[in-house]
């Protein structure tokens, strides 16, 4: 073998070991490997009933479940989420629900959307749910 055909095996040898393997690539890729997984939060604001339902394949399991929960026949499900968290706040004029990465991220936000609605400090989180 010539000096040219080695250096042309060695170039292929070297591009081949720098690709990223079939699992590397699913790890860096942009689509995650995991499937979606959603969550609801249903409430009754005058009977104080509230339920969750999370970690579900299906959105609509997520909702039936919340209302299940809930346990009133008058709750409505009031907040949607999909991978990741959400939390419930109530308030004297009105209640909020947010999203968001953690638990606390999703408090967070409930809060103090739930404040500048209500133009007070006197909002309580009511339920929190993650779908991990």
């Amino acid at each position: 073998m010539g000096q040219l055909a080695i250096r042309g095996l060695l170039v292929a040898a070297l591009v081949l070991a720098a690709m990223p393997t079939s699992a590397e690539t699913k790890k860096t890729g942009k689509r995650s490997a995991e499937p979606n997984r959603f969550g609801a939060i249903a409430y009754h604001r005058a009977s104080q009933s509230w339920g969750v339902g999370y970690n579900h394949a299906r959105a609509r399991d997520a909702n039936v479940e919340a209302l299940k929960q809930c346990g009133n026949g008058k709750c409505e499900v009031v907040h949607k989420f999909k991978n990741g968290c959400a939390a419930l706040a109530d308030g004297p004029r009105s209640q909020f629900a947010a999203s968001g990465a953690t638990r606390d991220e999703a408090e967070a936000k409930t809060l103090r959307r739930c404040t500048e609605v209500n133009r007070t400090a006197s909002c309580n989180l009511v339920a929190w749910a993650c779908t991990r």
